[in-house]
């Protein structure tokens, strides 16, 4: 179940003139209940910003500021930590960008629509356009000029046919062109799962390599 965003924007919180290229309307879900969305996600495929032409081992933890999703006070109700090599996995650059979130819309506590910082003053648009509704495994936010996307997983790697149903359905479901969507390489060895932090939960010993 899915609600209808209009892709009428401004430049007045800080998007780019490239956001407003796309008339159609963005499909976001009805219903993502923001306390199981939180926690640790793999990027497993990407229509990338500037900075994720070439990254790999791309991870996202969420944290929600306070249990009533008003932020507890602070300017924001998500905390986003997502870090990255900035080429090879494990070998090259590691870099951090940390985000803020708002959660749209009444209800703090179910909603697909959201806005994202990467810094200050951009707010993006960050609609959820995709999510397992049971478990929530899996999850693919949009951007409404379809410039960009971001396919994620709870561990780092998905099934081949849970990634291509999700691929039909940018495709067929939210007008997407896939040109330039490409798989983000997730390989780690323990040693790596320690450096950045990652719990065995997070991030089982049967995914890591023993290269």
């Amino acid at each position: 179940q899915t609600n209808k965003q209009t892709n009428k924007q401004t430049n007045n919180d800080g998007k780019q003139p490239d956001d407003q290229n796309n008339t159609a309307s963005m499909q976001t879900m009805a219903h993502c209940e923001t306390a199981k969305f939180m926690g640790t996600w793999f990027v497993i495929g990407v229509k990338p910003t500037y900075l994720e032409t070439t990254c790999s081992n791309a991870v996202e933890k969420y944290t929600l500021l306070s249990d009533d999703g008003h932020g507890g006070g602070a300017d924001h109700d998500v905390d986003i930590d997502f870090q990255y090599n900035n080429k090879e996995p494990i070998t090259s650059p590691l870099k951090s960008l940390p985000q803020k979130g708002w959660i749209q819309g009444p209800n703090k506590a179910d909603s697909g629509e959201w806005k994202v910082s990467p810094f200050w003053p951009v707010k993006m648009p960050y609609p959820i356009i995709e999510i397992d509704d049971k478990l929530y495994q899996y999850v693919v936010v949009g951007y409404p000029s379809r410039q960009y996307c971001w396919i994620m997983s709870r561990k780092p790697t998905m099934e081949e046919s849970t990634y291509n149903m999700l691929t039909e359905r940018l495709t067929t479901k939210h007008q997407y062109d896939l040109e330039g969507l490409r798989k983000v390489p997730q390989v780690w060895t323990k040693e790596e799962r320690d450096r950045r932090g990652l719990t065995k939960e997070e991030l089982p010993d049967k995914y890591l390599s023993t290269k």
